[in-house]
C-alpha cells in the first residue's frame, strides 16, 4: 500500500513538472509592483470597507473551444495573476484568520489539475501564487465557501460589475460559485443594478459642456429601449434640472454600502498614473507598435490586401515579442477607412488611395495605440494632402496642451475647432457645429492595460499616457464634391505627459506628410518573401 502511495506521488509530481515552463521573459511587473499597487489602494480605502475583485469569465470562441483567454486588468494589476476563476479580497484594516493570525488580503484561485493542465497549461494554483507572486494567504476557489467573512460589519464593500458566468461553469470554486457566495455573503439587494450605476458614474465623470447632448442623447436612447429600458436612477439623472441635483445623485451612489462607485474612482485614481515600472512596458508595446506602421509603409503595394497588411503588423510585433493585439487591427483603404471601428479587413486589393492603419500591439498586459494613413501609391493627391494636413495640423494644436494641468476639453475644443476652421475653408461644411459630419469622436483617451485605459478625465497629470487622434472621414456619397469623397485620415499618437511637456512615445512611425512618403519608397526586408502558389486557387478544367 505504501508503494503505490508513493508511486502515485512520483506520478503527480513528475505531471506538474511536465508542464512548467522554461526560457520566459524575464520583464515582466514584479511582485513588489503589485504588492505596491495593493498598499495604494488600501490607503484610499475608507475605514471599515472590504474591496473586491474577480477574474473575468471564459468565453467560448467556437463549440469546444476557447478564445485566448485575457485576464481582467484590474486583478492583474493588484496581482500578476493571468488566469480565471479567481477572487481577490483586500481589507482596510486586519482581519483575524481562525488560528488567530492576522491578514488584510484574501487571495482564491483555480487549483492545480495535472490532467487538465496537459490540455491548457499550467496553472500555478496556490502555492504558486504564493511562491511566484508573493502573496501568502492564497487558497483554492473550492475553501471559499469555508470562510466565516462577515460583510455585514463592514461599512464600504466595494465591487465593481460582477461578472457573468463563463460557458459551462457553475463547479465548486470557479467564477460562478465564486460569485454567487459572494453575492449571496454580501446580501447584495435584488434590485441592486451594478452595471447601471457603474455606466451612470463613469459617464458623469466625463460630462462637460461640450459633450454633455451626446451623453444624455445617449442615456435617453437606451431608456427607451436599451441597457437602461426603464431605469429609475436613469430617469432620475436625465430628469435633473442642473449640477447640484444630479451631484446629489451621484453622491447617493457613491454613499451607498454597496459600492460601485468608489471601485470605478480608486482604479481611475490608480492606473491613471503610470509607475516607472509601467512606463518601461508601455514604452516597449508603443515602440513595437510604431516600427510595425513605420514597417508597413516600407512594403506597401497597390496589389496587397488589408489582411496582408494586418500580417504585416502582426509579424513585426510578435518579432518583438507583443503577445496580442491591444485591439481588433483597422487597415481600411480608400472608403473602408470611413468606418471608425472596421475590423474585415477583406478587401482583396488596396488599391491606389490612401490607406488608413489603426494597430497597436500588446505586451505584457499594455497596450499601444496608434494609427497612420498612408497613401498607397508612395504619394498624396492634392485633396489628400489637404486633407491631411488639416488633421496634422490640429493634432499639433493639441500636442501644445499636453503637459500638467492642462484639461482633456480644451484638447477636443483646440482640435475640432482647428479641423472645423479647415474644413469651413475648402467649403465642406459651413459652421464649427458641422464638424462632427467629418470628425465624429473624441481626441484623446488613456492607454495601458486596456487600450482605452482607466484614469480621469479631467486635468491632464504627470506620468498619464494618453492618445491624441484627431481624424476627418468623408464616405463616398457624402454631400460634397466627389473629389473628397473615399479620403479618411486620422494621426493617433501616444504621450507621456510631463510637468511642463510632453514626450511622443510613437515617434518611430513617421507622422508629417512628406517624412510618410519618404518613408513608403524605402525598400523592405518584406519584398523579397516569395512565397509557393496556392494549388487549391488553381481554375480547373471543364470536362
Amino acid at each position: 500500500m505504501k508503494k503505490t502511495v508513493f508511486f502515485l506521488f512520483l506520478n503527480f509530481a513528475f505531471a506538474l513538472l511536465a508542464f512548467t515552463q522554461d526560457d520566459q521573459p524575464t520583464d515582466y511587473l514584479s511582485p513588489a509592483f503589485h504588492a505596491g499597487r495593493r498598499e495604494a489602494l488600501r490607503k484610499l480605502m475608507p475605514a471599515n470597507a472590504v474591496m473586491a475583485v474577480f477574474a473575468y469569465p471564459v468565453r467560448t470562441f467556437s463549440n469546444d473551444v476557447d478564445y485566448t483567454y485575457h485576464p481582467n486588468p484590474d486583478l492583474y494589476y493588484f496581482t500578476g495573476y493571468k488566469e480565471p476563476h479567481a477572487l481577490l479580497l483586500i481589507f482596510k484594516e486586519p482581519q483575524h484568520y481562525k488560528d488567530g493570525s492576522a491578514y488584510n488580503e484574501l487571495f482564491f484561485v483555480q487549483k492545480r489539475d495535472p490532467e487538465r493542465e496537459q490540455w491548457t497549461g499550467r496553472r500555478l494554483g496556490a502555492d504558486g501564487v504564493k511562491k511566484e507572486l508573493g502573496i501568502k494567504m492564497v487558497f483554492d476557489g473550492a475553501e471559499y465557501s469555508d470562510f466565516s467573512i462577515d460583510f455585514s460589519s463592514f461599512s464600504k464593500i466595494i465591487f465593481d460589475a460582477l461578472p457573468g458566468a463563463g460557458i459551462g461553469e457553475n463547479t465548486a470554486g470557479d467564477l460562478a460559485q465564486l460569485t454567487a457566495i459572494f453575492r449571496r455573503q454580501i446580501n447584495l439587494p435584488a434590485g441592486f443594478d451594478e452595471a447601471t450605476t457603474d455606466d451612470l458614474l463613469f459617464v458623469n465623470k466625463r460630462l462637460n459642456a461640450t459633450n454633455a447632448p451626446r451623453i444624455f442623447s445617449y442615456l435617453s436612447k437606451n431608456l427607451v429601449n436599451g441597457k437602461y429600458k426603464d431605469s429609475s436612477l436613469v430617469k432620475s439623472y436625465i430628469a435633473a434640472k442642473d449640477s447640484v441635483e444630479r451631484k446629489t445623485i451621484i453622491a447617493g451612489l457613491e454613499n451607498m454600502k454597496w459600492n460601485n462607485g468608489l471601485y470605478s474612482s480608486f482604479t481611475n485614481q490608480l492606473r491613471g498614473i503610470k509607475t516607472p515600472e509601467e512606463l518601461a512596458l508601455l514604452r516597449k508595446a508603443v515602440e513595437i507598435s510604431s516600427i510595425g506602421h513605420a514597417e508597413v509603409m516600407k512594403a506597401i503595394r497597390p496589389d496587397m490586401s488589408e489582411r496582408e497588411i494586418e500580417g504585416i503588423h502582426d509579424y513585426v510585433q510578435k518579432k518583438y515579442g507583443a503577445e496580442h493585439w491591444g485591439y481588433p487591427p483597422i487597415v481600411g483603404a480608400g472608403n473602408n477607412g470611413c468606418v471608425l471601428h472596421y475590423e474585415e479587413n477583406n478587401k482583396m486589393s488596396i488599391g491606389q488611395k490612401t490607406l488608413l492603419m489603426d494597430v497597436g500591439g500588446e505586451y505584457h498586459g499594455y497596450s499601444a495605440d496608434v494609427t497612420r494613413t498612408v497613401p498607397v501609391n508612395g504619394k498624396f493627391t492634392p485633396e489628400q494632402k489637404i486633407i491631411y494636413n488639416i488633421v496634422y495640423d490640429a493634432q499639433e494644436a493639441a500636442f501644445k496642451l499636453c503637459k500638467e494641468g492642462s484639461s482633456f476639453e480644451e484638447i477636443e475644443t483646440t482640435a475640432r475647432s482647428i479641423v472645423a476652421k479647415g474644413l469651413i475653408k475648402i467649403g465642406l461644411i459651413k459652421t464649427e457645429a458641422d464638424s462632427r459630419i467629418y470628425y465624429p469622436h473624441g481626441c484623446s483617451h488613456h492607454i495601458g492595460l486596456d487600450v482605452h485605459d482607466k484614469g480621469s478625465y479631467e486635468k491632464l497629470k504627470k506620468d498619464m499616457v494618453i492618445t491624441i487622434e484627431p481624424g476627418i472621414y468623408i464616405p463616398e456619397g457624402s454631400a460634397c464634391d466627389k473629389k473628397w469623397w473615399g479620403i479618411a485620415v486620422r494621426i493617433e499618437d501616444d504621450l507621456l505627459i510631463k510637468e511642463k511637456d510632453y514626450e511622443i512615445l510613437s515617434a518611430a512611425a513617421p507622422r508629417k506628410a512628406e517624412d510618410v512618403e519618404k518613408m513608403v519608397a524605402e525598400k523592405s526586408g518584406f519584398d523579397d518573401i516569395k512565397l509557393p502558389a496556392l494549388k487549391s486557387s488553381e481554375k480547373k478544367k471543364a470536362f
